[in-house]
């Protein structure tokens, strides 16, 4: 098929520029040409944002003809930010090619006003995010607004699709395809693995051959360089790479613009103070990350923007989008966790196609320097990872319905007709959707005798309305999916009688527990007597801690590059390219005891400082890892093995007791999953916790009021009530249903934890050691500390590991 021809605007544009329209650009146009839908994979820097626009600039074009009138296109992104940054770029080939084109953003932050006259009088382009968009759908006007709609541009679209998020922009876009039945979708993304399944997810109906696959040109091959130290050996343990300062600083001196990344707002910071007290030369060196305040973010963008930052430590907030082009180095601090994030964040470097981009990946630990060495590999050889698509939420979809009718009564199979023709909710049948439509229209069975929880209700004809037009305003002031994680008061005491606070303590750590369960805090071993109230309520313990408390949101290692480690790990051949002291790491594990290869599980046992030891190589991540140590011991419990604690990481659990596990098959048999995960999430704050987030997606409890704004405390308190309600008359209902599905997949990552049992009923690789083994140094050297936030006790670790590492490494 012949190319389309651009209008002369364009071209000259382009040409004043000394630039040339490239291959994938001419492609994108050339499917909204023809009508077909279009998906950009193209590398950062390669124009992927006006590939996706070129459609629409064209349009407005004098050349070709009367200019379109009121809201031509739509562009969604995950970032607020990204949106204003698309907005400022956009608005020049716009202003320099003279077109009568006006552009707008929508989102949380725009003034109340605006947003009253982009409804009446919109604007030809507007940038939104899929939340704003949602709100945009559910007033009456919608209809009229979107008749005209051409065409919608999805950016990163990576980075939402999968989750909730990306759930309610599939609806977003299955009712916008039923109002402007023309419209065309792009979707845009540097870091696909699964370009085809993104195909399905985009396309309406399933008709994914009318979704034009384009893959951008090649750019130049990143650089990517894996930080060693100098003069002394790759550290055991530890997370922050604080070794590295020195040579960093370096590094940051010799460049124009640095950019470091972190994976946790703690080690951001904590680097952050440890280059500064490093940097003799007061460089001027900014933080960004997603704690700060609003104003202090735009800030330091605004410096970076303007290049008076030598250098910028942040974390995954400034992962997407931002285009600052004099970016000469990103450093990954830590390991990086996943490929595609890793290119995305290379991305950040010159943000040009024709140059490459430099990156630096600073290891803390051994192991840490094996996913290192396989993520560079997997950049250089072009390999990506990423979340894979599950069904849609069904709280999302009660949202979405709620949003249906707030815009116009509507008929219920008309509607369902139209959910279904999303991929994401085409599984959903008759009966799912009466439930939907019982929990809507009356809050389920057990709640609707509670008008409260009567938001619509069916006409004689069979349609569905309001039951009062003020149920419109209240879903609009409560409509969302981002639920902000809340903090627990650690507190001594009962409900009934509280005591002395010892601090707080992340919600997401607090509904693990389950009354008995005993961690250290604050220096003290506590026990658990309940979470109560947004509070965790306990008591002194002579009982030696068993969960190990970790602080802070854990990027998850991917599928794909713990595979790559593994194969690392029985690559004989190839350990010679490591350094030295990392192969004779792996060199003296091979002759002591195994390695864990890709096939199976490799589990250790071994006596240490008087107490049995068990050690699972899983590589399924800490999450995944942290739920299989609270298993585990749980079922060491019942059949008596005594279980003192566990303590984890992404690539192994360590489990240690006062008994030997003399054969670890039968604590590792798949109907852990269905017996003891069951009580642990039911006897823990877990699926209370999942309800809460699924009863505020789902409009069962409001967090905001007409003047008011409800407490996390209030929020928990509304929501614990109903469901102490549900879980007796109605265990089966909608909500339950939806908790239950975050509280395994999101919480537990049981779907990983399943694959590995799986593998552990096929080959299981038991080997009994007399001492410590060099594999397990790295994970037992954190066993004590993981109460400590992550690179605080850096130092500590190092002399720990050296005396763990010169029993684990004797020749004997």
């Amino acid at each position: 098929m012949p190319a389309a021809t651009l209008p002369p605007e364009i071209t000259s544009w382009f040409a004043q520029r000394d630039w040339r329209v490239r291959r994938h650009q001419q492609e994108m146009f050339d499917a909204a040409q023809g009508g077909d839908h279009a998906l950009l994979v193209a590398d950062t820097g390669a124009g992927k944002t006006l590939a996706g626009f070129l459609p629409t600039l064209a349009a407005f074009c004098p050349s070709r003809g009367a200019v379109p009138d009121g809201l031509h296109t739509l562009y969604v992104s995950p970032l607020k930010a990204l949106a204003h940054d698309v907005q400022r770029n956009l608005m020049t080939p716009v202003a320099e090619m003279g077109l009568k084109l006006t552009v707008e953003t929508r989102s949380g932050d725009t003034p109340s006003d605006r947003k009253k006259r982009q409804r009446s009088r919109p604007p030809n382009v507007l940038l939104t995010t899929p939340e704003s968009l949602s709100l945009l759908l559910s007033y009456s006007d919608s209809f009229e607004l979107f008749a005209g709609l051409k065409r919608i541009v999805i950016d990163e679209v990576h980075a939402f699709a999968t989750d909730k998020r990306g759930d309610l922009l599939a609806l977003a876009l299955s009712r916008l395809q039923e109002i402007a039945p023309g419209l065309q979708r792009a979707a845009l993304s540097a870091t696909l693995a699964d370009p085809e399944a993104f195909r399905g997810w985009l396309a309406p109906w399933g008709e994914v051959d009318r979704v034009r696959l384009v893959q951008g040109e090649a750019g130049a091959p990143a650089e990517v360089e894996i930080l060693l130290p100098q003069d002394a050996r790759v550290p055991w343990g530890g997370h922050a790479a604080i070794w590295a300062i020195p040579q960093l600083y370096e590094r940051i001196r010799a460049n124009r613009t640095t950019l470091i990344f972190a994976n946790t707002r703690f080690l951001a910071e904590y680097i952050f103070q440890h280059l500064w007290d490093a940097n003799e030369d007061t460089l001027p060196i900014g933080i960004h990350h997603g704690s700060l305040s609003k104003e202090a973010r735009r800030k330091v963008e605004g410096a970076m923007a303007e290049g008076r930052l030598r250098a910028l430590v942040c974390t995954a907030s400034l992962d997407l989008g931002v285009d600052w082009g004099d970016i000469d180095c990103v450093v990954q601090m830590g390991a990086p966790k996943g490929s595609s994030r890793l290119l995305q964040r290379i991305g950040r470097a010159n943000h040009r196609l024709d140059q490459s981009s430099r990156a630096l990946l600073v290891p803390g630990n051994r192991f840490e320097f094996l996913e290192a060495t396989a993520a560079k590999e997997a950049v250089d050889q072009g390999q990506r990872d990423g979340e894979d698509f599950r069904p849609g939420a069904l709280d999302v979809l009660a949202q979405h319905v709620m949003a249906c009718a707030c815009a116009a009564p509507f008929d219920g199979a008309a509607l369902l007709a139209e959910i279904r023709s999303t991929l994401s909710y085409a599984w959903v049948d008759e009966a799912v959707w009466d439930r939907v439509l019982a929990y809507v229209s009356t809050g389920g069975y057990a709640l609707k005798a509670y008008d409260k929880f009567r938001r619509i209700t069916q006409e004689a004809d069979g349609s569905w309305r309001l039951t009062h037009p003020e149920q419109a305003a209240r879903h609009r002031l409560n409509a969302g999916i981002i639920v902000d994680s809340q903090m627990l008061e650690v507190r001594f005491g009962s409900k009934n009688r509280p005591g002395r606070s010892l601090g707080r303590v992340e919600e997401r750590f607090a509904a693990a527990l389950r009354p008995g369960d005993t961690f250290q805090f604050a220096g003290v071993n506590v026990e658990v007597v309940q979470v109560h109230d947004m509070e965790l309520l306990v008591r002194a313990s002579t009982k030696a801690a068993m969960i190990p408390s970790y602080g802070g949101l854990r990027l998850p290692l991917t599928t794909h590059l713990a595979d790559r480690v593994r194969e690392l790990l029985v690559d004989r051949a190839g350990w010679a390219r490591f350094p030295d002291d990392v192969r004779e790491w792996l060199e003296v594990q091979d002759w002591r005891s195994e390695m864990p290869g890709p096939d199976s599980l490799l589990v250790e046992s071994f006596p240490h400082a008087k107490r049995e030891y068990t050690v699972y190589y899983t590589f399924i991540g800490w999450n995944a890892n942290q739920s299989l140590g609270m298993l585990i011991t749980k079922r060491m419990e019942e059949r008596g093995l005594m279980p003192g604690g566990f303590v984890a990481n992404d690539y192994s659990l360590a489990v240690w007791g006062y008994k030997p596990v003399d054969d670890p098959a039968p604590l590792l048999s798949p109907d852990i999953l269905t017996h003891e995960f069951v009580d642990w999430v039911t006897q823990s704050h877990l699926l209370r916790r999942a309800f809460r987030e699924v009863a505020v997606i789902g409009g069962l409890v409001e967090r905001q009021q007409p003047g008011t704004r409800k407490s996390g405390r209030q929020v928990t308190f509304s929501t614990d009530l109903i469901y102490d309600v549900l879980r007796k008359y109605e265990p089966d209902h909608l909500l339950i249903e939806a908790a239950w599905a975050d509280a395994r997949a999101r919480m537990t990552d049981v779907g990983r934890l399943g694959d590995l049992l799986d593998s552990a009923a096929a080959q299981l690789n038991h080997v009994r050691l007399d001492r410590v083994s060099p594999l397990a140094v790295p994970v037992m050297v954190m066993i004590g500390r993981e109460a400590l936030p992550q690179g605080s006790s850096d130092d500590d670790l190092l002399l720990e590991a050296e005396s763990l590492a010169g029993e684990a490494m004797r020749g004997d």
